[in-house]
């Protein structure tokens, strides 16, 4: 069963190698089963299951994408589906899709569009596992000819001549099976909108910069329009004539928790509520003058509460403890900005809000709406 995140209703959101096929062997040298293969008489202590392993996908056309990977290894308890979660990169958007304890699934998806796609493992007790290791994957503009192929994604993006006002990019040529036409430049702002600022026929593009913080990256593209996967990422700031930067600590109110010399804010608010579900958004706050890079926010349910999807971060989960974690195009938090991550999830006798967080091992003050 699919679950789509509405973007009205979310704001935003949060795929799946082969299993290799085995050969038979010349000589018998053990009669121990392959240890890739999950034991038939899981452990009984009270652990989530593995996460699954080599995902990949094995078809890709404009509007689907098959994927396939290796069954998890149970914990405390056979291993009885998997949720599968797509996110749109650089535009926070995604979806999610439950199937039952198989190792293939197909995903409908848009054409032209680059996922960043995670699988993660459900035992009989509702237990998580951890996130396979992300798949990134674009899908063809065309099934049909004459180029099915999107390009290879660019490289080495680099700035160069930085000053506050401009920044000139360049980066290594992409390949592909026909040629390369040409290179789009974005601007991304970090949530939700990527803004296509040209499109080259070289390696280099000089950009104007602003006075707050965006990313900038490249995607290659071809003769009929099949565009790469997104080069890495530069994040840059200026100081031009923009507004300043909405990604603020959030203001403290009096109903906020206060831990002493806290260098971290969270408000935790419930964008919607009904009978057995919710969705929630977290925002993390940096109040440090370092900025934090690589953030990892933990806290604990106050109820029952299981996350089904997630969107802008990572997360596992066991019983009602959560660890959240940054994307790859949110790691770091600016010295007094924030990110932003939102969640759907499902309870039974008690939606109450979680009371404390941590950033990075640290107590942070609490704002819960």
């Amino acid at each position: 069963m699919a679950t789509v995140t509405p973007a009205a209703l979310l704001g935003a959101v949060l795929a799946v190698p082969n299993a290799g096929a085995s050969a038979t062997p010349l000589a018998v040298l053990s009669t121990a089963p392959p240890s890739t293969v999950p034991p038939s008489t899981p452990s009984t202590s009270p652990f989530p299951p593995n996460p699954p392993t080599n995902l990949t996908a094995t078809s890709v056309s404009r509007f689907s994408i098959t994927l396939s990977w290796t069954a998890a290894r149970p914990g405390c308890c056979p291993v009885t589906g998997y949720r599968i979660s797509y996110i749109e990169a650089f535009y926070d958007v995604g979806s999610s899709m439950t199937v039952g304890n198989v190792t293939t699934a197909t995903l409908t998806v848009k054409s032209g569009t680059e996922y960043l796609i995670y699988v993660t493992a459900v035992d009989s007790q509702g237990r998580t596992s951890s996130l396979s290791p992300p798949l990134k994957v674009v899908t063809p503009v065309t099934d049909t000819g004459p180029d099915t192929t999107p390009p290879a994604a660019p490289t080495g993006l680099v700035a160069n001549d930085v000053t506050g006002a401009s920044a000139a990019l360049s980066w290594s040529p992409s390949t592909d099976n026909v040629g390369v036409t040409a290179y789009n430049v974005y601007r991304f702002d970090g949530v939700f909108i990527s803004s296509l600022l040209a499109t080259v026929t070289g390696t280099s593009y000089t950009v104007a910069l602003e006075s707050r913080r965006f990313d900038y990256y490249v995607r290659a593209r071809d003769a009929v329009g099949n565009v790469s996967i997104a080069s890495n990422v530069v994040t840059l700031t200026g100081t031009g004539t923009s507004p300043p930067s909405v990604t603020t600590a959030p203001p403290v109110s009096p109903t906020s928790s206060n831990p002493p010399n806290s260098t971290c804010l969270v408000r935790y608010d419930v964008e919607a509520t009904w009978t057995g579900g919710f969705v929630a958004r977290v925002t993390v706050a940096n109040t440090s003058p370092a900025p934090v890079n690589g953030w990892i926010l933990t806290f604990t349910f106050g109820g029952d509460q299981r996350i089904r999807s997630a969107w802008s971060a990572q997360y596992t989960q066991t019983g009602a403890d959560v660890t959240a974690h940054y994307m790859d195009w949110n790691r770091t938090i600016s010295a007094g900005g924030s990110v932003s991550f939102g969640m759907h999830g499902s309870w039974s006798a008690s939606n109450a809000a979680p009371s404390t967080f941590a950033l990075n091992g640290s107590p942070c003050r609490a704002i819960i709406e």
